[in-house]
């Protein structure tokens, strides 16, 4: 009995070993940016986000803030007023229909060299008994418009207690601070700012495996 316990004891601690290896190698593997640089695209057309969250304000406080991490980062951006209504014109009102139209379809209306497909996963305010935080998080890919083929994939997320909570006056004080901040989470959409965070680390070039610098930018191929 002791010997199969050892033996048991032994297999566990060669497979967590192994296990914690293979999620450091998963974690530190460095993405493949093979296609993105043979496709090299100029232009995003931004499609509105898939809305996975609970809230009916995810898709346009993440469509409104990802215009500005793409420019900044070198591209070429088309103006998300005029590709909204361009969709309607065409009898689309929703990111579901959006996301359905074929790459062909969409080169063929707006020109672009690649389009960002966007999905919120989480939007919103989540509560603990002594906490409150507006948390976004959202998934992104980038795919080429001529090919089909995708680019760039990847995701980030944001809270707005990013930081922890330094409150000194004890448990009192915890207790008064998680209401304030729930009632300004209630009374306000505090997901809007937390989603530009989101936006910005999920966009802008230059993060480990994030987008690669467009040909607007200095630092263009210097990836």
């Amino acid at each position: 009995m002791h010997t199969t316990s050892t033996r048991l004891l032994k297999l566990a601690t060669v497979m967590l070993a192994a296990g914690l290896f293979t999620g450091c190698a998963t974690q530190n593997r460095a993405y493949d940016y093979s296609a993105f640089k043979q496709s090299r695209p100029r232009s995003i057309l931004v499609l509105p986000p898939l809305n996975q969250s609970p809230d009916v304000n995810a898709t346009a406080s993440m469509l409104a803030q990802m215009t500005y991490p793409l420019a900044e980062s070198g591209y070429y951006v088309l103006p998300v007023a005029l590709v909204s209504e361009t969709f309607k014109n065409n009898g689309l009102h929703n990111a579901g229909e959006i996301h359905e139209v074929s790459t062909a379809k969409l080169r063929e209306i707006f020109g672009a060299d690649a389009a960002l497909y966007v999905a919120v996963t989480r939007y919103g305010a989540t509560y603990t008994v002594f906490d409150s935080s507006a948390v976004v998080s959202a998934t992104g890919k980038l795919v080429d418009l001529k090919s089909g083929t995708t680019l760039w994939e990847g995701s980030a997320t944001a809270s707005n207690s990013e930081g922890g909570n330094n409150n000194q006056g004890g448990l009192v004080g915890l207790l008064v601070a998680a209401v304030v901040k729930q009632i300004m989470n209630n009374v306000t959409d505090a997901s809007h700012p937390v989603a530009g965070i989101t936006s910005q680390r999920l966009l802008v070039a230059g993060r480990p495996n994030g987008m690669l610098y467009g040909p607007r930018s200095p630092n263009y191929e210097k990836d």
